[in-house]
């Protein structure tokens, strides 16, 4: 019997190709090669990502979140299917600080998102932990850039509300919306000021049949409670609204409130400095879990830091390869300052 020959791995100009021009399986295969912690795949993961990076930066990047029962796979679901309905692409990523114990998602098997999962122009994909929340803010990071190379002009970042990942996630979307639920008496009780202060809007779920007027009071008591919270802090003005997943109510203006903020972002320049900012955050995390994994501190790096920073800020840099760089100072044996 004759051993079937194994297939030749892709050239990265292969995968890349594969990728740009919407290819699913490509896109899988570039994300697991993203995720693989192989020296050599890490290498030609980073020569993927400096092909790719040309072709990423024009979705919008929202991140959801919200406290446990608040409804959000019944929202991106339905919202996801909105959107392509209205002729978009949607990537959803999933950030799941409890995959250490369980080793799955959020998610799961993708059932609670059942429609959009089965939607050719949407994509979803579980982002593991690797022991620790700074392994999913790498995937997660580079996986954005991936699903943005491949088409995909929605990028979603799910989260649940429970600890120090909404912060992580915050920190790489432009629209961060919170969702919240009515009836669980003080309504600023029943969800964090520190997710509250992240947020760029607050929408109230499940304000459906007998919901609806304690939806509306809910949301009265964000918008006071945030009046008050943002009395320091007048360039930050969250939006409150309510909505229903379950009867797609509410949706359109969610969708509309996010491409509003947006627009403001993008015409004040806040955008550019907010992802530029973004951007030199993912260089300094990459940076550090190299830095461990060859030696750590240096000279020459230390040097470099902030040369690198202003060039990865300015653009003239990619965050991939500045990270890379400084790796390798590390790595040639340069000893750190006494």
């Amino acid at each position: 019997m004759t051993a079937q020959k194994k297939k030749p791995a892709l050239t990265v100009d292969e995968l890349a190709e594969k990728v740009t021009s919407g290819d699913r399986v490509g896109l899988a295969r570039a994300i697991t090669l993203i995720e693989s912690v192989k020296p050599e795949d890490q290498l030609r993961a980073q020569e993927l990502l400096e092909k790719l990076l040309p072709k990423t930066g024009r979705a919008f990047r929202i991140g959801i979140s919200g406290v446990p029962g608040a409804g959000k796979s019944t929202l991106i679901d339905q919202f996801g299917v909105n959107l392509i309905e209205a002729g978009h692409k949607v990537a959803v990523l999933a950030v799941d600080p409890t995959s250490t114990r369980s080793g799955g998602s959020i998610l799961g098997d993708k059932t609670r998102m059942g429609r959009l999962a089965s939607e050719e122009n949407a994509y979803i994909r579980p982002s593991p932990t690797g022991g620790s929340l700074g392994g999913v803010t790498k995937t997660t990071r580079e996986t954005m850039a991936v699903a943005e190379a491949a088409g995909f002009d929605v990028v979603i970042v799910e989260t649940v509300g429970v600890g120090q990942s909404e912060t992580t996630v915050s920190n790489m979307v432009d629209v961060f919306t919170v969702v919240a639920i009515p009836g669980a008496g003080d309504e600023l009780q029943g969800i964090k000021r520190g997710l509250l202060e992240l947020a760029d809007i607050i929408a109230v779920n499940k304000a459906d049949g007998s919901n609806v007027e304690h939806a509306e009071k809910a949301a009265s008591e964000y918008r006071a409670g945030l009046h008050i919270l943002a009395a320091g802090n007048p360039g930050w003005s969250p939006s409150v609204l309510t909505l229903s997943a379950q009867e797609n109510k509410g949706l359109d203006q969610l969708w509309e409130k996010i491409q509003e903020r947006h627009a403001k972002l993008k015409e004040s320049g806040e955008l550019a400095r907010r992802r530029g900012e973004q951007a030199v955050t993912w260089m300094r995390e990459l940076f550090e879990q190299r830095l461990l994994a060859a030696f750590k501190g240096g000279r020459k790096a230390a040097r470099q830091w902030s040369e690198m920073e202003d060039k990865v800020r300015s653009g003239e840099l990619s965050a991939v390869s500045a990270a890379a760089e400084l790796s390798r100072l590390a790595a040639a044996g340069d000893q750190p300052d006494a």
